[in-house]
């Protein structure tokens, strides 16, 4: 076994870490490395003291970059990036191991500190922490008291600088004890091979239209300060964005509001008139908090012109898909407007009369022109390739349910032909101008939300348009339309009961469900494993034996969660819609693609003008990894000089 390098450290920067990211952190000349604690393997934990003058051995030195040497951290992403500023290199990322993400393989909570009680280890993360951090590690108030300075040395305060070479030490330590305890059940090397692309693409970054961003931010001051203006003159209030004014105002008008939330407003606004329904438009307006994105850009774009670092590795622990960070690309809004190129130049020009004028919401214009913020290096065009109804296609798969699975051999029309099954018309008369045409709708809505077992409450959440008399039989129908999806439900229940039960194994379809070690886990096709801690039997909502089992929760302990069939369903259907992403990136990557971001299950290249194709792109998707490969896959693509969803 190669040996490992544990390493912990502190630094100082005055840009704010949370908001801004590790690239745009590091990437400032008052970045500096305070103190460096290492440990080899079992051996002792020793501290350089940098700050103080302190030079890092040159074993340690060569070390960071010898292959034979493991470099772990807990978030080893800070210590890799923060080091290959340091260093003016970057520093191989198939070297580090992430404690945290061993941590997030088995569900654990994602802060050092939680993780540590939540797997028991006896070494403890020092309370003392946050304070010496908001001490030394980021800029001071400048006081009389402190002769106005506006950063603390080592020398202001020698006895919390002692107390931070402890911390600095200890987190070493604890650490290598989660490290050692998630050891027990590791990761498979497949997921470090994905976990040094996920780094590389972090590095690489994607470029930033900075005139876009910059207009685009000077226009909703523009448009804010008019709009705020309106509704004083309207309203005669000295401050129209009070809740309280404002409520006080509208009691005035006759149009009384216990709460100011969207919904409500939007509904309001929509069944009034004149003054009133203006100001409530205006509050929409003025509250459209997608704007905000771009002053996220502005903040996180580093001198190279490019934002790093907007994808978590292992980020849902539950599935281990990717989550966003920074400009969460997970989540952009999506482009509806003919002409986005009209609307970007627009806005560059800085005419916010015109984009009124032109395109109607300033605010939404601006929300929608957010992806096209995101741009190629010169000479280059992105190549976008997106997977084809994949949840719907690996679900069927799981399942065994053939007639879907026939559908995305041939024409792939999922909506349409779950329609004829539920409503028993022939697929071939539901198209635009036959009246049968309205199943369609219907069927998408069942597809995108029965599929887990959901009824109502799922069509509800996810949109639908249609009576609340009507969605009962539309799950009914979808339901008898799917037997073989419904049996997996009730298979998967049964399954983790039985092993929660027993504690031992079983195959249900292509997953096995095992115990070991206190834990519930669900052994992908992949050989990847989905985890639940502690699962236990629990009465439910609904008064009845259901499944509970231990997971973060928003205090960062653990704490119980219910589950039952259908949801486990969707966990291990998202992962394996996650491990074929995953398999696609690498064969992406391997045939030169180079991808700058990722969303959901689509892949963003960046690639130079008359190298690789659309074509190509989705051909290299559509190859199915060895332990699927009777899966029909598809994907779709299209080329941009600027990002959008085509």
């Amino acid at each position: 076994m190669k040996p490992i390098l544990g390493i912990d450290i502190e630094t100082y920067s005055p840009v704010p870490l949370p908001k801004a990211g590790v690239y745009k952190y590091v990437d400032t000349d008052e970045f500096e490395i305070l103190l460096f604690s290492y440990a080899y393997d079992d051996g002792p934990v020793r501290t350089v003291d940098m700050a103080s003058g302190e030079s890092l051995p040159e074993s340690v030195l060569a070390d960071l970059e010898n292959p034979e040497v493991i470099k772990a951290a807990y978030n080893a992403q800070f210590e890799r990036v923060c080091l290959s500023k340091y260093l003016g290199h970057w520093l191989d990322p198939r070297q580090w191991r992430c404690t945290a993400v061993m941590a997030a393989y088995l569900t654990m909570p994602s802060r050092l500190a939680d993780a540590a009680v939540a797997l028991g280890v006896t070494e403890r993360k020092m309370e003392e922490g946050k304070d010496l951090i908001r001490y030394f590690s980021v800029p001071c108030k400048p006081t009389k008291a402190n002769d106005g300075r506006t950063r603390n040395l080592p020398e202001h305060a020698p006895d919390k600088w002692a107390v931070y070479r402890q911390y600095n030490a200890q987190d070493v330590e604890t650490e290598r004890a989660v490290r050692k305890a998630c050891e027990a059940h590791p990761m498979p090397e497949s997921e470090w091979v994905l976990y040094a692309l996920d780094q590389m693409i972090n590095d690489r970054g994607v470029r930033v239209d900075k005139l876009l961003v910059k207009q685009a931010m000077a226009v909703d001051s523009r448009f804010s300060e008019a709009a705020y203006q309106r509704a004083r003159e309207i309203t005669g209030l000295d401050n129209p964005g009070s809740v309280t004014q404002l409520k006080a105002w509208l009691a005035d008008q006759d149009v009384p509001m216990d709460s100011l939330t969207k919904k409500l407003v939007q509904e309001k606004a929509a069944n009034t008139e004149g003054l009133v329904s203006e100001l409530l438009s205006l509050r929409l307006e003025l509250s459209k908090t997608s704007i905000k994105k771009y002053e996220t850009i502005a903040r996180c774009v580093c001198r190279d012109g490019r934002v790093h670092g907007m994808l978590q590795f292992y980020g849902a622990n539950r599935t281990g898909r990717w989550a966003g960070r920074l400009l969460q690309v997970q989540n952009l809004p999506q482009n509806h407007l003919e002409d986005l190129d009209l609307a970007g130049f627009i806005v560059k020009a800085g005419d916010t009369e015109l984009l009124e004028l032109l395109f109607g919401s300033v605010p939404n214009t601006l929300s929608e022109l957010i992806r096209t913020a995101l741009i190629p290096r010169d000479g280059c065009r992105f190549i976008v390739a997106d997977f084809s109804a994949i949840e719907a296609r690996v679900l069927a798969w799981l399942a065994g349910e053939e007639w879907v699975l026939e559908e995305f051999r041939g024409a792939g029309k999922i909506y349409e032909a779950t329609a004829s099954r539920m409503y028993h018309v022939p697929k071939e008369s539901i198209v635009k101008g036959n009246p049968n045409y309205e199943y369609r709708q219907k069927g998408k809505q069942a597809t995108l939300s029965c599929g887990y077992g959901g009824g109502v409450g799922a069509l509800k959440n996810m949109g639908a348009k249609m009576p609340e008399d009507e969605m009962q039989p539309l799950v009914d129908a979808w339901r008898e339309a799917n037997p073989h999806i419904v049996a997996f439900w009730n298979a998967m229940d049964r399954g983790m009961r039985k092993v929660i039960r027993d504690h031992g194994s079983m195959r249900v379809g292509r997953v096995i469900l095992y115990w070991q070690d206190e834990k519930l886990l669900i052994r992908l096709p992949s050989g990847r494993d989905l985890c639940y801690l502690s699962p236990r039997t629990v009465t439910n909502r609904f008064g009845n034996d259901g499944i509970g089992y231990l997971a973060p929760v928003a205090s960062g302990q653990l704490g119980i969660q219910e589950t039952f069939g259908g949801k486990a369903c969707e966990n291990v259907t998202q992962a394996i819609a996650r491990d074929l992403l995953a398999h696609a990136m690498l064969n992406l990557e391997a045939h030169g693609y180079c991808i700058v971001f990722h969303v959901h299950d689509e892949c963003v290249m960046e690639m130079p003008t008359g190298i690789g194709s659309v074509e190509e792109a989705c051909a290299i998707m559509g190859e199915t990894p060895d332990w699927c490969n009777d899966l029909p896959l598809r994907a779709d693509g299209y080329e941009c000089a600027s990002y959008r969803k085509g």
